[in-house]
């Protein structure tokens, strides 16, 4: 075993990748010397050389170079830095990484794009976005969304062999951690599609996406102490969605809250809360409570960035409502 931080968690996995699969490459903005501006990439480029690529300042030069590289053999992975900026590569996203299904299959798209996400560093409106609910609109694409070190490394090095479009998210509050987690020294992948149950409990479910996944546990201690046992679910891939480790967890406490860093419009948590009703419904005992942030951009003062960002507290007050 070894202990290291969310970032160092993904450079070792992408290293390994780059050791263990000549194909494998990366290209972003100043991910040679500076190793993207959080760090992820460092060193990576003295070890394997010009297969760690720096970019023009381009978000569709980029997603442009990964998707045809991809195409023609490799396996890129595309450093766009803030999820903010997917909008800039929205016909990449939304048309060219069908090239898959659109050739029935004979050409391949193993791209990853790795992107960083989140609000809580004051970086304001264009860069703290979490464009989960967006991106699970986009067919094709495999959203990854990990909340701890040792799923960060699994999950990174399965989206990178996956043959399919995979975007990977980094919530800075998590790169800016310095928490540390045992990961094996041995290689480990984990499935995409598989949800993990963080926490058991009896009373209420909770549902609880990337960095908001410890904002859960932190409120499920707080509530065991006024005897409230809230079982927390961390999906750790939002797209392909386990729904039945979501929906075994609610016939269990017949219960449910979701706990999303997204104006609550559009979110992700509007997503599962549908399959809930839809599947679940006779084993619903009271409404399912979305606690997401308000239907506004994201403010640049930490004062109101704390306001407008879904918490503990917020999460109390909504298991209260229906435990």
């Amino acid at each position: 075993m070894k202990k290291l931080t969310f970032t160092q968690s993904i450079t070792a996995a992408v290293d390994e990748e780059l050791t263990k699969d000549p194909n494998v490459i990366v290209m972003g903005e100043d991910v040679r010397y500076w190793g993207a501006p959080l760090g992820e990439y460092t060193g990576l480029f003295k070890k394997h050389g010009e297969r760690v690529k720096d970019t023009p300042i381009s978000e569709t030069a980029i997603m442009g170079s990964a998707i045809g590289a991809a195409a023609t053999g490799l396996r890129p992975i595309a450093h766009i830095m803030f999820a903010d900026f997917l909008g800039v590569v929205g016909d990449e996203l939304l048309n060219q990484l069908q090239m898959r299904y659109m050739y029935g299959g004979k050409a391949k798209l193993p791209v990853t794009i790795m992107s960083y996400c989140g609000a809580g560093v004051s970086a304001a409106a264009q860069h703290s976005k979490n464009l989960y609910g967006w991106l699970m609109c986009i067919q094709g694409l495999k959203v990854v969304a990990a909340a701890t070190p040792y799923d960060a490394k699994g999950l990174l090095k399965t989206a990178i062999r996956e043959d399919n479009p995979v975007i990977f998210l980094q919530h800075k509050m998590l790169m800016f951690s310095p928490d540390k987690a045992d990961i094996p020294d041995e290689e480990y992948t984990i499935p995409l599609g598989k949800a993990e149950v963080k926490r058991e409990g009896k009373d209420v479910t909770v549902v609880a996406i990337q960095y908001m996944v410890h904002k859960a546990l932190a409120a499920a201690e707080k509530l065991q102490k006024e005897g409230i046992s809230i079982e927390v679910i961390d999906p750790r891939t939002i797209t392909p969605l386990d729904k039945e480790t979501i929906l075994k967890s609610v016939k269990k406490t017949g219960k449910l809250a979701i706990l999303c860093e997204e104006p609550i419009t559009g979110s992700a948590a509007g997503e599962i809360s549908a399959i809930v009703a839809e599947e679940a419904f006779d084993s619903l005992k009271a409404p399912i409570k979305r606690v997401c942030a308000p239907d506004t951009p994201i403010p640049f003062g930490g004062n109101l960035e704390k306001f407008w960002m879904p918490d503990d507290e917020k999460l109390i007050k909504a298991v209260k409502e229906i435990a």
